[in-house]
C-alpha cells in the first residue's frame, strides 16, 4: 500500500516561512520524481514544484520561483518544500505526489502523478 503523508502546514503571517514535509512509504520512492501541488478554495489544483529522483532537476511555478525550494532525502523517502516570503495568495491545501513513470524526469502536470497525499493546510495572513 502506497502512502504519502504531508506535515508542516499551519498559520503564518505574510513574509514568514514554513517547511512542508512529505513522507513516503510502500515503495522505493527514491527512483521516482515527486512534486508539490496546491489547491485554494474555489480554484483548480495547481503545480507548485517538482524534483527528479536524482535531485538534479527541479521545476517551479512562476508564482513561487525564488521563494520556495523543493528538496528530497532519498534515504528517508521524504520530500520537502521550504516556503519563504509567504504571501496571502499562497494560502491553500498543499499536496505531495509521486510519479511512478521511470521515463519522466519531473512533470508539472497533475495527471502524470499516480499517488497523492491527503494534503496539509497552509494559511498566510496579511
Amino acid at each position: 500500500q502506497v502512502q504519502l503523508v504531508e506535515s508542516g502546514g499551519g498559520l503564518v503571517q505574510a513574509g514568514g516561512s514554513l517547511r512542508l514535509s512529505c513522507a513516503a512509504s510502500g515503495r522505493a520512492f527514491s527512483v521516482y520524481a515527486m512534486g508539490w501541488f496546491r489547491q485554494a478554495p474555489g480554484k483548480e489544483r495547481e503545480f507548485v514544484a517538482a524534483i527528479s529522483w536524482s535531485r538534479s532537476d527541479t521545476y517551479y511555478a512562476d508564482s513561487v520561483k525564488g521563494r520556495f525550494v523543493i528538496s528530497r532525502d532519498n534515504a528517508e523517502n521524504t520530500v520537502y518544500l521550504q516556503m519563504d516570503s509567504l504571501k496571502p495568495e499562497d494560502t491553500a491545501v498543499y499536496y505531495c505526489a509521486v510519479d511512478t513513470s521511470l521515463g519522466r524526469v519531473a512533470s508539472t502536470r497533475a495527471y502524470d502523478y499516480d499517488y497523492w497525499g491527503q494534503g496539509t493546510q497552509v494559511t498566510v495572513s496579511s
